[in-house]
């Protein structure tokens, strides 16, 4: 019998859909867990298939363990692939490509972001993928066991000991290549796209631009409605299909009441060929909320092995599922032929783990309970998912139980900004694209509109998450082939006026 490790997240979903089971349905569904980020999928990459697409060399440097104290604390090894085989040179100002790692194993992250090794080539650039601390190899304390021990030794885990972390790296490289003249350009998708857009910003002097695709930096406090989200994963499926967001819609309580019934989750483990039988209806319920929001953030064109096999135009062929099953299928039964197109698009999984996530998401969980604090809720009108209010103080629960900590909601906008953000960046940015695909749930915490002539927003109507860091393809459409065209204009326009800067400045 062959299983799935299917990954998933827990999502916070509350309904009022029955009244008889509304006071179940918000113990099934609280509202105290991470948003869907892409860490959950990545994992160390062993093909060798892969390291003959995309050559590089895996090193490692040594990192202060806190970059804003001036105790005497150990250091960790931060691993970071390099490829210098198109690099022009210091001589040449050869400009360094620079991604900026996120919650997971860098190399999944490197051999997913084609865009730059596409392009380093003609640039003559040198590439630079350095590993978030805390993922992957780059683990304080010598382990993963010892660095996720508990809230003491996890503080070190923030978005601002990472920035630094890239810039110490980019800086002394640099220094080590006698290349302090080379241009640094950020790129980064979803939270590393988050992290590019912040670097430019802190660190001006380090970054003369930055990509930023999916990233959602608005996604904090009350600067966007926090049904935002789902309301975009809602409509993905809305615009296939109305009988599909429909049925899905309604399946929330036909599991509900399915689960309450005598030898109900024996039927449920059935119905979804789980491996296991049910305890209780929650992971089933967050196995199919993390198989919707996955699905609207890869609603790619074309055929995709990004999170899984998948066909292109995914969620269509979800809703192909779930409306052409069978005369006589319960409910239940729709849902399963739908999701099925996520979990088993090859055909070869007979059963389902629920409870088996080998790659892990500690430290995500850790980050979104301290500053990475983005609040969502779902609409009882507009969303599929059951209907729930965001509850900062169940959060804040959650957070205390399983971690020892207080969420600070507020820190990433005093730290980074977020507020009143188009006067800010257009008073204090430079050299940023927000690129974001209007499928993508997540474009909704992004910036939309040009804010100046150097801090563009690219928006494309059918595109999805990051879907422009994605190596280029016969299959591309228009549309995506013009939006990289146009990434790849600006960057040099970044690096010719870097150029005519610096000469500039040697000929005074």
């Amino acid at each position: 019998m062959a299983s799935s490790s299917v990954s998933f997240i827990i999502i916070i979903i509350t309904t009022v859909l029955l009244p008889s089971l509304s006071s179940q349905l918000s113990d099934l569904f609280p509202s105290n867990n991470p948003p869907p980020f892409l860490g959950k999928h990545s994992h160390p990459i062993k093909q060798p298939n892969h390291h003959q697409q995309y050559h590089y060399e895996t090193r490692y440097f040594s990192q202060p363990l806190d970059h804003f104290s001036f105790l005497d604390l150990p250091r960790f090894r931060q691993r970071y692939l390099i490829n210098t085989e198109h690099w022009v040179g210091p001589s040449r100002s050869g400009p360094i490509f620079l991604y900026c790692g996120n919650e997971g194993d860098i190399e999944w992250f490197a051999v997913n972001t084609g865009f730059v090794w596409d392009i380093a080539p003609r640039f003559g650039a040198m590439i630079l993928f350095p590993e978030h601390r805390y993922y992957g190899d780059s683990m304080p304390f010598g382990s993963k066991e010892e660095a996720y021990r508990n809230a003491t030794t996890l503080s070190y885990l923030t978005a601002e000991q990472a920035l630094a972390d890239f810039a110490v790296l980019i800086t002394n490289l640099k220094k080590n290549l006698s290349a302090e003249g080379c241009p640094v350009v950020l790129f980064g998708g979803s939270y590393g796209g988050m992290l590019a857009a912040w670097m430019r910003l802190k660190y001006p002097h380090i970054a003369i631009g930055a990509l930023a695709s999916s990233a959602p930096i608005l996604q904090f406090e009350d600067i966007v409605p926090p049904e935002t989200f789902y309301n975009i994963v809602s409509n993905s499926f809305k615009r296939e299909s109305s009988s599909c967001f429909d049925t899905i819609k309604n399946s929330w309580n036909a599991l509900m009441s399915e689960g309450q019934k005598e030898d109900g989750l024996k039927q449920l483990s059935k119905t979804f060929h789980l491996c296991q039988e049910l305890t209780s209806v929650q992971g089933l319920s967050d196995w199919l909320d993390s198989a919707y929001s996955y699905l609207a953030m890869v609603n790619y064109p074309y055929p995709s092995n990004f999170l899984m096999p998948l066909p292109g135009h995914p969620i269509r062929e979800v809703c192909k599922k779930i409306d052409g099953s069978p005369a006589g299928s319960s409910i239940l039964e729709h849902i399963f032929n739908g999701v099925s197109v996520y979990y088993n698009y090859t055909g070869e999984v007979d059963c389902f783990q629920l409870d088996d996530d080998p790659h892990g998401m500690d430290g995500w969980n850790w980050q979104a309970c301290t500053e990475m604090v983005m609040p969502m809720s779902s609409d009882r009108n507009t969303s599929m998912f059951p209907a729930y209010d965001w509850d900062y103080s169940a959060f804040r629960e959650g957070c205390q139980e399983d971690f020892q900590v207080t969420p600070r909601p507020r820190w990433i906008t005093t730290e980074f900004g977020g507020h009143d953000i188009e006067h800010v960046l257009k008073s204090f940015g430079s050299n940023i694209i927000f690129s974001n695909g209007l499928l993508d749930p997540w474009s909704g915490g992004s910036v939309l509109k040009n804010i100046s002539e150097t801090i563009i927003a690219l928006i494309t109507k059918e595109g999805a998450h990051h879907i422009d860091l994605r190596a280029s393809s016969t299959e591309d459409p228009d549309w995506l082939v013009e939006q990289r065209a146009t990434e790849i204009k600006l960057i040099q326009g970044w690096i010719d006026n870097y150029r005519k800067k610096m000469k500039a400045t040697f000929e005074i």
